[in-house]
């Protein structure tokens, strides 16, 4: 499987045959950021905010959608998926309402996308999404939870690689703190790779292979 960064907390999934799933697209424009330059056979909506929900920059003609769905469900057949709701705060919602983050599972490989958690969860919420092979988590803070905390959520959730997500870079017009800070924090305690592309592959079997945990900071594109 490979996993594509379009920066803020869009991805792009692709399976071995070439089936495609977005994961929060956003339309550039409004962040100050590229867009997305892909098309996708079916997108995933943690929650409607206008930085998450760019179902039309992204979709194919009839793409299938799933905004805020909870519970387990197949993404066209073929892919399995968990959708658990959450919150964008820390006061259950009275803020900025709910979140739904996805446990999606492609090639055999588990991927948790985080959305704009807003708060640490606890460790039965964390046991019902076990086992996680690839966290994709918020770090930039001020609308999500902050580097401090998103090194909280990793430990938690225990995946076998790391990819933050949701932080400033350059052109971004949000108040995000930069991906410096979490780098920092986690350094010391998982091993950090940094890369020069906005992609990642993944395979079961490269995955038994990992001792420590790796966090990996994809390029921006």
């Amino acid at each position: 499987m490979i996993i594509r960064w379009h920066g803020h907390a869009c991805f792009e999934l692709i399976d071995r045959d070439g089936f495609t799933i977005a994961i929060d697209p956003h339309d550039g424009y409004s962040l100050g950021i590229k867009p997305p330059s892909f098309k996708a056979d079916a997108v995933l909506i943690t929650h409607e905010h206008f930085d998450h929900n760019a179902y039309n920059i992204v979709a194919k003609p009839g793409a299938e959608k799933h905004s805020m769905r909870e519970g387990e469900f197949l993404i066209a057949g073929r892919h399995m998926a968990r959708g658990v709701k959450l919150y964008h705060d820390k006061v259950k919602g009275r803020r900025r309402g709910e979140v739904v983050i996805y446990r999606v599972e492609v090639d055999g490989v588990r991927v948790l996308h985080l959305g704009d958690l807003g708060h640490v969860f606890d460790e039965s919420t964390a046991l019902g999404l076990k086992p996680i092979d690839v966290l994709l988590v918020p770090v930039g803070g001020t609308f999500t939870i902050d580097a401090r905390e998103a090194y909280e959520v990793v430990k938690v959730v225990e995946p076998k690689v790391v990819v933050p997500m949701h932080y400033w870079v350059k052109g971004m017009n949000l108040p995000l703190q930069p991906v410096d800070i979490f780098v920092d924090i986690v350094r010391d305690v998982y091993e950090v790779v940094s890369t020069q592309t906005s992609e990642l592959t993944v395979t079961p079997e490269g995955l038994q292979s990992i001792v420590k945990t790796k966090v990996y900071v994809l390029n921006a594109p």
